[in-house]
């Protein structure tokens, strides 16, 4: 049994006409049985994603096929809500903007096409591919994401665009992947100079940054529409990938970020590549934290964890 959640507001305000449109057709036509779920405001997705994984409708001890339509944040959403993910396959269609996860995991682009690539997975049990999953823990409580998270500039990045009206304007004529680098230009300028300690799994020496940019804490290698900050990233191996940012003259930095697109940055001193486990991220002062894009709190301390393999996403 297929169970579909469709953000009608992905893609510019398309996602529910691509559903009636290109997708659903294709399941009517072929006599797929589904259930088909609309999110309507912020939080939807998530309770649409416990209340299924909970009750299972229509799935009995079969595997519930659970998938997403919309951007990375709206699987973030999703995935804040999934109780459980036994017996689950979690698909993704990409509609959204930024499209970094789907980048990374070379899904297709084009929605009739992904739906197909999951619909064919049914007879293919080895294109469930079991992937790792990022846990935040902030002021107790967890916060999952699927591609990544941080503290800092790309964090901050993100809260601007959440409030703006650059992102809609951009994604109408087709330049969306553009907003981040615009306002990640404009606040490298008016960003405040903060210190930091990073501590790596069980080692007690800390990693001390003066004047900390960001730090990126990674499942997969894209963030922020395309930029390839953890080209290392791989998504099953149970490790974390950091991208450490700090101590760089203010008037370097928009240099540097062009050469994040092709996952050069580490060649710039100041910018520094690591992995663990477990990281501890302690700053001298609240920094905003995002998950996949998607902002939830300012804060000065965070616990970061890999879960190994936890998801089991449909390639």
């Amino acid at each position: 049994m297929y169970h579909f959640i469709v953000n009608p507001a992905s893609r510019s305000g398309r996602g529910k006409q691509i559903w009636k449109e290109y997708l659903q057709p294709v399941l009517d036509e072929k006599n797929i049985p589904y259930y088909v779920y609309y999110s309507e405001k912020a939080g939807d997705v998530t309770r649409l994603a416990r209340y299924i994984t909970e009750k299972r409708p229509g799935t009995g001890n079969d595997i519930l096929r659970l998938v997403v339509l919309g951007g990375d944040g709206t699987l973030n959403e999703a995935l804040q809500g999934i109780s459980s993910y036994e017996n689950l396959a979690l698909g993704y269609i990409q509609v959204g903007s930024g499209g970094d996860f789907a980048r990374d995991l070379k899904l297709p682009r084009e929605p009739r096409k992904a739906l197909e690539a999951i619909l064919s997975a049914e007879e293919d049990p080895s294109r469930i591919h079991a992937m790792d999953l990022g846990l935040v823990t902030v002021f107790q409580k967890e916060v999952a994401f699927g591609n990544s998270m941080g503290v800092g500039f790309d964090a901050s990045v993100c809260e601007e665009i959440m409030h703006s009206r650059l992102k809609a304007v951009m994604n109408k004529l087709k330049l969306g992947k553009l907003t981040y680098l615009a306002v990640a230009l404009k606040q490298i300028m008016t960003a405040k100079n903060t210190s930091c300690e990073i501590y790596l799994d069980d080692n007690p020496k800390p990693i001390r940054v003066k004047k900390l940019l960001f730090v990126a804490a990674m499942n997969h290698s894209f963030e922020g529409g395309g930029f390839k900050f953890c080209p290392q990233a791989k998504d099953d191996d149970g490790i974390l990938d950091l991208c450490v940012a700090g101590n760089l003259p203010r008037l370097i930095i928009p240099f540097c970020l062009p050469t994040a697109f092709f996952g050069l940055h580490y060649i710039i001193p100041g910018i520094n590549h690591y992995t663990a486990r477990r990281i501890v991220i302690k700053s001298d002062a609240p920094l905003w934290l995002h998950t996949d894009g998607e902002v939830h709190i300012k804060t000065d301390e965070v616990t970061v964890t890999c879960c190994h393999k936890r998801i089991p996403f449909i390639l």
